[in-house]
């Protein structure tokens, strides 16, 4: 359990952190930055909470949770050495959830004819927000699976990328199952 009696320690003012392994490294570290915009995307979703209810809001809330496993995976590298922990680890039904997530909030929304613009209504506009910062968070879990030193699993990358997919479905399912979706008009402005 993590409990946090302090909430500064002056440690970062070097421009230093450390994993959660203890392992001190660049606050401006590949691995920091990944989850670093994990969290901004748990931000994201915290306003979008504002604007949901129902089954959506309780998604939200449990994908909230999920961003915080994945920033807990994210931030405890596997480099062979041997914890005094289980470290916590993205697993593959959280994945499986997500896509079976999509698969039934699309069962109600018409195939796009468009791409269409982030925007329509409030919930959909901030789940575009966290959607975007969630493909960042992608690339950059990306780019450290691809560094030669570091190791990220195959789950948290997946775990990323269907999210962002999700977040995409559920904008659209708040924009009325897509008949308030915004459009893109192709040079629309010549």
């Amino acid at each position: 359990m993590v409990k946090l009696d302090k909430i500064y320690t002056r440690t970062g003012d070097g421009g230093k952190t450390r994993l959660s392994t203890g392992d001190p490294v660049e606050k401006w570290h590949p691995r920091v930055t990944a989850y670093g915009t994990v969290d901004e995307t748990n931000a994201a979703l915290g306003v979008a909470a504002l604007h949901a209810n129902g089954d959506l809001l309780k998604a939200i809330r449990r994908i909230q949770n999920d961003l915080f496993d994945l920033g807990a995976d994210l931030a405890t590298p596997d480099r062979g050495k041997k914890l005094e922990w289980e470290p916590l680890r993205i697993v593959k039904s959280q994945v499986d959830r997500l896509e079976t997530e999509i698969d039934a909030m699309n069962e109600n929304i018409a195939p796009l004819d468009s791409f269409i613009l982030p925007g329509g209504s409030p919930l959909a506009a901030q789940l575009h927000v966290a959607r975007t910062l969630c493909r960042r968070a992608e690339r950059q879990i990306a780019e450290v699976s691809a560094m030669e030193d570091e190791i990220v699993s195959a789950e948290a990358l997946a775990y990323a990328n269907r999210l962002s997919d999700w977040l995409f479905v559920a904008g659209r399912v708040a924009n009325s199952n897509g008949l308030d979706d915004v459009k893109w008009v192709p040079g629309a402005n010549r």
